[in-house]
């Protein structure tokens, strides 16, 4: 997303990870702060991760941001682990599936809300109705709102605020005019306002 360059971690099927109980002496030491450990922790199951956590999440470089994050925890929270419990890889795996989950939550909030920022932009000055939209706006009555919409309609505003495209990135993808995509956006907006209104009262 950003212009630095990604690293991408990709499993290794030829590569095998350390054995379980590599792994938990590896966590053990780890946890006594051992920085020679946690880097081999690190190579050893680096990929492994990063291909649990871009099934969840599906975007590379956010997998990797996530993969990050994981490692991270483990390096902070290692005296928590516990081997009598269970194995470490198992551990790790929890944690990064945890992260995962969190990461696609937030990236589906932080859509709905742009999603509500694009309706209220484009309301008509009706403050009952807009507070109906406001307090009604959940992602799977969007969802059924927006297929009230024209074809043209929906697909411009998906990629405005589903995929992120500027109104010209719009107009470049369906083939249209700025001016034509910048309409379609506007009546479908208002037509969404109106869907989500009415099914609220």
């Amino acid at each position: 997303m950003g212009g630095h360059e990604t690293v991408v971690y990709m499993p290794d099927r030829d590569a095998e990870a350390p054995s379980a109980p590599d792994l938990d002496e590896l966590m053990a030491r780890v946890a006594r702060g051992d920085q020679e450990a946690f880097a081999d922790l690190y190579d050893g199951l680096a990929p492994v991760i990063h291909g649990l956590v871009l099934r969840v999440v599906r975007d590379p470089a956010q997998s990797e941001e996530v993969t990050q994050e994981v490692f991270l925890e483990v390096w902070q929270q290692a005296k928590r682990f516990d081997a009598d419990r269970g194995r470490a890889r198992a551990w790790i795996t929890v944690v990064a599936h945890r992260r995962a989950v969190d990461r696609v939550r937030a990236a589906q909030a932080a859509t709905d809300r742009d999603l509500r920022e694009g309706i209220r932009e484009y309301r008509e000055s009706y403050d009952d109705v807009e507070h109906q939209v406001e307090v009604a706006l959940e992602s799977e009555r969007v969802h059924k709102a927006l297929e009230s919409l024209t074809e043209v309609q929906r697909q411009a505003i998906r990629l405005a605020y589903y995929g992120g495209y500027t109104y010209a990135e719009v107009a470049d993808a369906l083939g249209l005019p700025l001016g034509t995509v910048k309409t379609r956006i506007r009546d479908g907006m208002i037509r969404l306002r109106d869907a989500l209104g009415g099914s609220h009262e």
